[in-house]
Formats: C-alpha cells, sequence, structure tokens
C-alpha cells in the first residue's frame, strides 16, 4: 500500500509517497525557505524556484499536483498521512481526520505554537489536492501516552496544572518507538523484553526510556524546549534563571521565548550556529567555546541515559539516532564514556567506521561482550506513519463488535509457591479451594494473609489457587501508597526488578525479595478469539468499555491468549471505581497498537555480519 506522508515543519515540508511495508519510496519532495526568499521546491532530482514568501499551503497546492503527476503508472496513493507534533491529552493513537479533528488539533495549538498551526495548514491543503483518500493524523506525542503518572507530572499546585493542562508529553515519540523496533529486531528479540534508551540527537533532541515496549520516561515535556542541550534550545535551565532575567535584565515573554528557542542550546554556547559539524569543526581548531558545547552536549545526555537506566533498574541497549547520533562517532564516543557502570563498553573501531544508511541501517557499536549493547540506528518517521496509516485504513481500528470482552474487577490478591504456602499455613498445607473464578483452573483459595508493608499493612489479602511457579502479590495504585512501596505496572509473572513484601500466615512469616506488581490492565482470550480479533499475544489494544456512568476507552491493554483462557478483561478495582462500573460492562476492541505492521516483520539482523536475514 503506498501512502504519501507529509511532514511541514517551521519553513520546510518533506513529502515521500512510500510503502507501508518495505518503506521503499516512489517519489519524494522537499520544499525549503518557506515564509522568506527564495524559496525551493524540489522532487526527485527537478528544481523548481517559488515565489518569495509563499507558504506551507501555496507550496503544496503548486508542489503536490506536480509530484502526483511524476508517480510510476503502478503506483496508487491509498492514504495521506500527517505528522503533528501535539495531540494534547485527546491524541494518543493515530487518528483519521475530519473536521471535528481539524478543529481539536487547532485547540491543542497553544502548546506547540511553532508546529501546530504548520501540521494543520499541511493538512488542509492536501485534503484539498487528494478528497478523495482517507487522511490521517500521526501524533508526536502519542509513542509517550503510556507515560505513568509519577513521568508526567510536573510538581505544581495540582489545581493550576489542571486548569493550564501543565504536564508532560514528550515528542519525537514517532522517531522513539520506530528505532525501538529496529533494535529488537537487530537483537532477534521482542521488544516486549527489552529495556532500551533511545537518543534521538539532532537539531532537536530527546531521550526515552522503553521499558517493555512502552514509552516510561522522556526528556522533553510540555513543550519540546525541556531536557536535552538542542540546536537553538536551551533544555532543562532553572527557572530561577527566567525570573531573574525578567526582574533584572528586561526580558519580557518574548524575548524569553526567542532566547531559549532560537539562541540557546548549541548555537548559544558554541557561538558558531547550531550544526553539530561546524562545531566539531572549530573545536579541533581549538575554539574553546565549541568545546565547551560539545561537553555540555554529551554530559546533559550520559545524565540522562543513567537516570533512565536506574528508574528501569537496567538496560538493555541504547540506541543513538537521527542527524548526529547515525552520523557522528565523535558524539557517540564522548556519551558513551563512563556507561561502563551498565557493562557498555564501545568498539572504537567499530563506532569510528560505522555509517548507517538503507542497507545497513541498524550497526552494533559496543563490544561483543557488552551486557548492555550499543546501537546506531536510522530513523525513518516516514517509514512509521506509513505503517500506523495503513494500519488505520485497513480498518484494524474498526474491529468487529459482534464479539463483546465480559469486563471484570480484579481486586488484590496473592499467587504463591508451595513452598511459601507451607512456610505461612504449615508444613505439608495444601490451599482449600473457595470457588471458582471465571478463568477456568482458577480459584479463590479460603485462606487469606497478612500483608506489611513499610508503612501500613493490610490484612485478609485473598489467596488464589492452584499454586505457582513464583510469588506473586497483585495491588492496586491505592494499595501500593497505603504500604508505602512503589510497585511497578507489570504484566503477570514479570516480577524482576519489582520491590519485595512481607506475608504473615497463621504459621509463620515470609519475607519476598521481589514480586510486588500493579497489575497491566489485560485481555484473557483463546486462540480462536484472537484470529477474530486480529491481534496475537502480548499485542497492546485499546478497549472501548460501555456499561458505567460514562462510555470510556482504555488504551494500553495487554493481550494474553492461551487456549486455557476464556475471554475478559481484568482492570483493578481503582479503575473499576473511577469509572464506576458495573457488574454489565462490556468492552470492544477499538485499535491494536501502532507499528503493528513492522512488528509483525519477520526481518532480523545478524549481530556479527549485520547482515538481514
Amino acid at each position: 500500500m503506498h501512502i504519501l506522508v507529509i511532514n511541514c515543519g517551521s519553513s520546510s515540508i518533506k513529502a515521500d509517497v512510500i510503502d507501508h511495508y518495505s518503506g521503499h519510496r516512489a517519489a519524494s519532495m522537499d520544499v525549503e525557505r518557506l515564509g522568506s526568499t527564495n524559496p525551493l521546491f524540489r522532487f526527485n532530482g527537478h528544481r523548481e524556484e517559488l515565489e518569495d514568501g509563499t507558504d506551507h499551503g501555496e507550496a503544496l497546492a503548486i508542489a503536490l499536483p506536480k509530484l502526483l503527476d511524476y508517480l510510476p503508472d503502478d503506483v496508487t496513493i491509498r492514504g495521506v498521512g500527517h505528522r503533528v507534533v501535539h495531540g494534547g491529552d485527546r491524541f494518543t493513537r493515530p487518528v483519521r481526520i475530519t473536521e471535528e479533528v481539524e478543529q481539536a488539533i487547532e485547540a491543542v495549538s497553544d502548546l506547540a505554537p511553532l508546529h501546530n498551526p504548520i501540521n494543520l495548514a499541511g493538512i488542509r491543503a492536501a485534503r484539498k489536492v487528494l478528497p478523495d483518500v482517507g487522511h490521517v493524523a500521526v501524533f508526536d506525542t502519542a509513542f509517550h501516552a503510556t507515560l505513568p503518572t509519577r513521568a508526567r507530572a510536573y510538581a505544581l499546585p495540582q489545581e493550576l496544572a489542571d486548569q493550564a493542562d501543565l504536564r508532560r508529553y514528550g515528542f519525537h515519540g514517532i522517531s522513539h518507538g520506530y528505532v525501538a523496533q529496529r533494535a529488537a529486531e537487530f537483537l532477534r528479540a521482542d521488544l516486549r523484553d527489552l529495556r532500551l534508551i533511545t537518543c534521538h540527537l539532532g537539531n532537536g533532541a530527546s531521550v526515552c526510556a522503553v521499558e517493555y515496549g512502552r514509552s516510561i520516561e522522556t526528556s522533553m515535556g510540555l513543550t519540546p524546549l525541556e531536557g536535552l542541550v538542542m540546536g537553538t534550545r536551551s533544555g532543562d535551565v532553572d527557572p530561577g534563571i527566567l525570573i531573574h532575567l525578567m526582574r533584572n535584565h528586561d526580558y519580557d515573554v518574548d524575548s524569553l521565548d526567542r532566547l531559549l528557542n532560537q539562541d540557546s542550546g548549541l548555537a548559544g554556547l558554541s557561538g558558531r550556529g547550531n550544526d553539530m559539524r561546524d562545531i566539531l569543526e572549530q573545536a579541533a581548531q581549538g575554539d574553546d567555546r565549541c568545546r565547551l558545547a560539545i561537553q555540555v552536549f554529551s554530559h546533559r545526555l550520559r545524565k540522562y541515559i543513567g537516570a533512565y537506566a536506574a528508574v528501569m533498574g537496567g538496560v538493555d541497549a541504547v540506541v543513538f539516532t537521527a542527524g548526529i547520533g547515525e552520523n557522528s562517532a565523535i558524539i557517540r564516543h564522548r556519551v558513551a564514556q563512563r556507561l561502563d557502570f551498565l557493562g557498555a563498553h564501545l568498539d572504537e573501531d567499530k563506532n569510528r567506521d560505522t555509517q548507517v544508511d538503507d542497507d545497513q541501517p541498524v550497526a552494533m557499536i559496543s563490544t561483543p561482550t557488552s551486557r548492555t549493547h550499543l546501537l546506531a540506528v536510522r530513523t525513518d518517521e516516514s517509514h512509521a506513519i506509513a505503517a500506523d496509516v495503513s494500519q488505520l485504513l485497513l480498518e484494524h481500528d474498526q474491529l468487529s463488535g459482534e464479539r463483546p470482552i465480559p469486563v471484570a474487577v480484579s481486586a488484590r490478591h496473592a499467587h504463591l509457591r508451595q513452598e511459601t504456602v507451607e512456610a505461612l499455613f504449615g508444613e505439608g498445607y495444601e490451599l482449600t479451594p473457595r470457588n471458582d473464578l471465571s478463568q477456568p483452573g482458577q480459584w479463590a483459595a479460603e485462606e487469606t494473609v497478612r500483608v506489611i508493608g513499610p508503612r501500613n499493612e493490610i490484612a485478609s489479602v485473598r489467596i488464589l489457587g492452584p499454586t505457582r511457579a513464583i510469588d506473586q502479590l497483585e495491588i492496586s495504585r491505592t494499595d501500593e501508597f497505603h504500604l508505602g512501596i512503589d510497585a511497578p505496572v507489570r504484566a503477570s509473572g514479570d516480577v524482576d526488578n519489582t520491590p519485595g513484601i512481607i506475608l504473615e500466615g497463621p504459621e509463620g512469616r515470609v519475607e519476598l525479595e521481589k514480586g510486588v506488581i500493579c497489575a497491566w490492565r489485560h485481555i484473557h482470550m483463546t486462540p480462536d478469539d484472537a484470529a477474530h480479533f486480529g491481534v496475537d499475544d502480548r499485542d497492546v489494544v485499546e478497549v472501548a468499555i460501555s456499561g458505567g456512568e460514562r462510555d470510556l476507552v482504555f488504551g494500553d491493554v495487554l493481550v494474553r491468549v492461551s487456549p486455557n483462557f476464556k475471554l475478559e478483561m481484568h482492570i483493578d478495582t481503582d479503575e473499576a471505581n473511577a469509572a464506576n462500573l458495573g457488574r454489565d460492562a462490556r468492552g470492544t476492541l477499538v485499535c491494536t497498537e501502532g507499528m503493528a505492521s513492522l512488528r509483525r516483520r519477520k526481518t532480523t539482523y545478524d549481530p556479527i555480519t549485520q547482515a538481514a536475514q
């Protein structure tokens, strides 16, 4: 399926007619210097000048028909994908563009005033040129919709944060999601088994902690200004500096905006502009300001990598991508210094010789003995957008509602090993079934345990049978705070790097070293159900819920498939109470996770030869 992908920047437009599966370009174009003098339009080797002051809408009206005329006869555009920088709270996945969607994108434009209005101008112009195909918005913020509350909240008064929509959204999500998947393919691993740190390093730069396929932390925040040192953006600064400049140096809102977004970063530090290639060249010739710019840039990124490794409790690979990350061996070398504590060891020869491109999109730059891999990965946001658009157009988001999904509320409970049961209830003790649960072979036991945390305890927590191979306590967020522990959201059975707890029974006490989780909301289904819905085990989906006070859509729902399961969605008590769900609540699967079509590609790479298999 050929998709036209349009990416409107502040003064440029890039467009590709791309096969959603292979990533092959049937045609490409770019327009530069829009809104200024001598704007230029290029496509497939052709070059044409536009009138001075041409804006994005005018440029697309001129350029798109010419690009379409150039296409081979066997290429038909089936849809158009538009990169939109900010989706706010509303857009957490790709969406078909309607008049209502356009208005909603416009409504959040104040969160990205340099980007969303331009993205919207491109949407409106392209819909006029191609009115008969589906147009889809793909959001830079969507990949980060899985950020936990602790990662997205600012330490501001809650009333103000709610009123002004002050929270962390994150950006470059299309790139972070794409390179994370490519890294997993290269490592011959399932993305959902990996902890990755992806570093998108270009004129705009951000870093992301990708834990088991989900973004759980990222450096950009409410706007793309927070985080790393960038080409012209400052990244993190003490907010007190801004107050000081306003009080004592005659800065106002506009001059602060210009300072932080246009005059800072590499350009401000170096005094030589924002191009890392020029800065590296001048640093090699002895320019102290350029040397400082490189040192601050590398130090800031290394600091974030260390922090994200701590957040995830370890890391399997660090990924470098985008213009600087893909092409600058010097920056990769500087950032990788002192990462030995992670077991990450840079192979200097590989790093120096590596050049990722279409023929070699992924390269290993760490030594064979590295516990944490270091990778350079070529990003391709157009390919990622095309994959998302094709998925939507193939109506993965309109899956049949003929098979409703019952919704069950999962209260706190414990799964225990037989050894633990005997330690709590006595040697040779067997759990006593109390009542069957909805899942075949599962039952609630008569026995309960007291759970003792650092702060408080919970009495009479039900044990579920039969006994398991590992000990696991599943609790809600409310329970987590009550007990005084920090339990991650995990799939059942995934207890590595989780906190422990004390369990007390009538005959003894057991101190678990690990095993406490907040259960990832999930759907149990049979292989027949999975075939009906078009999903695989461990896919992540969205589910529309009815049966409460209002209809809701739950995102980030894990699919678990087994012949021994019965179709049912499980959410915890906090979520059920917040939604005020009744016993007749039902769900309809409405969307599979973005990048699914890419994830299901069978291409892998040999880490030694780096050849496609």
